[in-house]
Parts: C-alpha cells; structure tokens; sequence
C-alpha cells in the first residue's frame, strides 16, 4: 500500500483522536473536506484503518486485574491450534490472544473483576480447555505504558 505524507497524516491523526471530525481532520492536514473524506474511505477500504473504538477505563468498569497467560499446547498441528483460537475467541475475559514461536504457544492477556472470577476463568474455561498442557500467568501490578496502534511516521 502506497501511502503519501497526507495519508500518514491522516492516519496518525484518526489513530490520536477517532472521533475528530472530518472538517477539523481536513483542516489540519490542509485539504478540503471532500477530498479528505475520499482519503480516509479509501484508506478504509484498502484495510489501513480497520475500525474505531473508545478506550475504556478498565479499573472504572470494575477490572481491576490484569494477568498475561502464557499457554502451551500438547499438540501444534495447525488444527489444534486453530481450536484452541476458535475457544479463546469465545471468552471475552480474554483480550488478546497472540501465538509465539519458542516453548510457549501464546500469550494471552485477561482481564477479570477480581482474583477470585479470575481463577474460576482459568480453572473452568483455560486449564481445563482441549489440548491445554500447560499455563503460567502473571498478575500485572501497574502499567507505566499502553499505546494502541502502531508508530506512525508522517515521512
């Protein structure tokens, strides 16, 4: 995907502030509101921008635990692994899910209201899941640092 300085623009903009709204999103990168529009629809279809969201508070929601679950299978065959994805997707406690190369298969990163719903998630739905060896987690005890997105370069 060839981009221009005015796509990475708008890019970099949309990933800051989603809700910005396309008049101030073509005034600051110094286009007029259709064109700018036609930027960013095409930069949507092209599957640069793959959705918006609102970032939430997860402590303000009542999460407040965080774990990183590193899980490894007893078998890797691509069907394995594959439903051991399809079974994750189906937890929304779990908000990432990543394979690895190396002795873990994947990370996971969980978020659960308290310890107490965090080991029931682990015991009834991760440990005990279908080809399930193995599972370290470790509890988060802050984060000094989460970006969403990717670095966005405006050269």
């Amino acid at each position: 995907m060839a981009l221009d300085q005015i796509d990475r623009q708008l890019l970099k903009l949309l990933q800051d502030d989603g809700r910005m709204t396309n008049v101030d999103l073509a005034e600051r990168v110094g286009l007029t509101a259709p064109p700018c529009l036609r930027r960013v629809r095409a930069l949507e279809d092209e599957g640069a921008i793959r959705g918006y969201h609102a970032e939430l508070d997860p402590i303000a929601l009542g999460y407040t635990i965080t774990v990183f679950a590193m899980v490894s299978l007893r078998s890797q065959a691509e069907s394995d692994l594959e439903a051991f994805e399809a079974h994750v997707a189906t937890i929304p406690e779990i908000r990432e899910c990543h394979m690895l190369n190396g002795e873990i298969d994947f990370i996971l990163k969980i978020v659960a209201t308290d310890l107490k719903s965090f080991q029931q998630l682990l015991t009834t739905k991760l440990t005990s899941a279908s080809n399930v060896s193995s599972v370290k987690t470790s509890l988060t005890i802050r984060t000094s640092k989460m970006l969403p997105g990717i670095p966005v370069s405006e050269a």
